[in-house]
């Protein structure tokens, strides 16, 4: 049944599987286990991010293309609830309507980049999509009429998604369930459902044709198959999910703006996750997605605390100090990147095998 369920793509490594099993619980009982408002935001962006990221893999791990593009669709799916959230007034109807035109308007972007993009060598279309991406947050910034600008946009959710809105007038193990929980609890079921019919997608027989492309595109097509056609699809249905992460993001944070989602740091950090998990691998996305952003939001408070271990040497408390978080974040994924060059998934199934 599991098998069947993980679309015959186990994890191959006692240890790998282990993690995964937790983080499956942990992510699932997150408001009961973490209530804070930090911890809270934290674990939601694990959740967009597995999403996010998994969507950008199924384009360079197992089908070979570099797109800097992939924040332009998750800003259009954020763009596009908030903008009609914020015209129709809060409600289902809003939020579904938003959703559909942003996933719409991503389908025929994301194709036409496709069509008249695909066919020249990797660099030049990785330059394309990052021209048309620099193109369109330029847009979202000076629309400030439409999308609220440099300021974004900020709107209300629907009742049930509410932060006042409580459905039960006692605790639930210790938790008052509101709707800033229900809103986590529906991102959780959506990234997982999708997450599993990713998992589906790329060992289907279409998934095998794009890994085919990733390996050799001129054997892919000597063989009868429309590379271009397949590479195109592959484009589409990455940006679809990443309008969706979008989306999920926008109603977690009733607000959107151009920092949030469409920022070329957050390219960046897709790219990091991607090679940190590993690529072609859909599981890389969660334990990538987990340990980014941990150690994003984290390792400055475990800074505080070795610098107070530390406090009166003269050198490591100048290094330790707080302020110089980002430089130990870039040394740790420097560090990650060299002990692990497939990624920790790659790690774990490589010795899984060699251990066989």
């Amino acid at each position: 049944m599991l098998n069947r369920i993980l679309s015959h793509d186990l994890p191959r490594s006692r240890w790998l599987g282990l993690a995964l099993l937790a983080i499956l619980v942990v992510l699932a009982l997150a408001p009961f286990l973490f209530p804070g408002a930090k911890s809270m935001s934290v674990v939601a962006k694990i959740l967009v991010f597995i999403l996010l990221v998994a969507s950008y893999d199924l384009l360079l791990g197992y089908t070979g293309i570099v797109s800097f593009a992939h924040t332009m669709f998750f800003g259009i799916g954020a763009y596009g609830v908030a903008i009609a959230s914020d015209r129709l007034g809060p409600g289902w109807g809003a939020v579904l309507l938003g959703l559909g035109v942003a996933v719409l308007a991503s389908v025929l972007l994301s194709l036409l980049i496709g069509l008249f993009s695909l066919r020249v060598k990797a660099i030049f279309f990785a330059m394309i999509t990052l021209a048309v991406a620099s193109a369109f947050m330029t847009l979202a910034s000076q629309l400030s009429d439409f999308t609220g600008g440099e300021d974004g946009l900020s709107f209300k959710n629907p009742a049930w998604l509410s932060p006042s809105f409580e459905p039960f007038e006692t605790e639930v193990l210790g938790l008052l369930i509101d709707g800033r929980a229900l809103t986590y609890w529906l991102m959780y079921a959506v990234v997982l459902g999708l997450f599993l019919l990713l998992l589906r997608i790329v060992n289907s027989p279409f998934g095998r044709v794009l890994q085919a492309i990733r390996e050799n595109d001129f054997r892919a097509e000597a063989i009868g198959y429309r590379t271009v056609v397949y590479r195109t699809l592959s484009n589409v249905l990455s940006a679809l999910f990443a309008t969706i992460a979008g989306a999920l993001l926008a109603l977690w944070l009733r607000y959107t703006g151009p920092d949030t989602t469409l920022s070329f740091e957050i390219m960046l950090d897709i790219l990091l996750i991607v090679v940190i998990g590993g690529m072609g691998t859909m599981y890389g996305a969660v334990i990538g997605a987990v340990l980014f952003v941990v150690a994003q939001n984290y390792l400055q408070d475990g800074l505080k605390l070795a610098a107070a271990a530390v406090e009166g040497v003269p050198v490591l408390s100048a290094v330790l100090t707080p302020d110089r978080w980002l430089l130990w974040l870039g040394v740790l994924f420097v560090l990650s990147v060299y002990h692990f060059p497939t990624g920790v998934v790659g790690r774990l199934r490589a010795l899984r095998g060699a251990a066989r």
